[in-house]
């Protein structure tokens, strides 16, 4: 059974940084790509960042380039986004995502909000 598990969410001031942690479990990890997602209070699900499986490519929003940084351990199952310069705007429960035989599997998330 796919299980993705979002950490690492808080408070924090503009400027500041984060890092969420994203652990799998239930299927061959270091075969499938992986990706974050944010959703803001009355806006849709957006995506920000995708690794491939390897951790050889990755994509971004234009809005978080140069400011976050998605990467993964296939060791620990695990893949990250390292949040820096955060600003009020990055606000948003954040998500893993797994797209695994035409179904895309969807962690719990994690509240990240960025205020003074």
């Amino acid at each position: 059974q796919v299980q993705l598990v979002e950490s690492g969410g808080g408070l924090v001031q503009p400027g500041g940084s984060l890092r969420l942690s994203c652990a799998a479990s239930g299927f061959t990890f270091s075969t499938y790509a992986m990706s974050w997602y944010r959703q803001a209070p009355g806006k849709e699900r957006e995506l920000v960042a995708t690794i491939t499986s390897a951790g050889s490519s990755t994509n971004y929003a234009d809005s978080v380039k140069g400011r976050f940084t998605i990467s993964r351990d296939n060791a620990k199952n695990t893949v990250y986004l390292q949040m820096n310069s955060l600003k009020p705007e990055d606000t948003a429960v954040y998500y893993c995502k797994v797209v695994r035989t035409l179904r895309a599997y969807w962690g719990q998330g994690t509240q990240v909000t960025v205020s003074s």
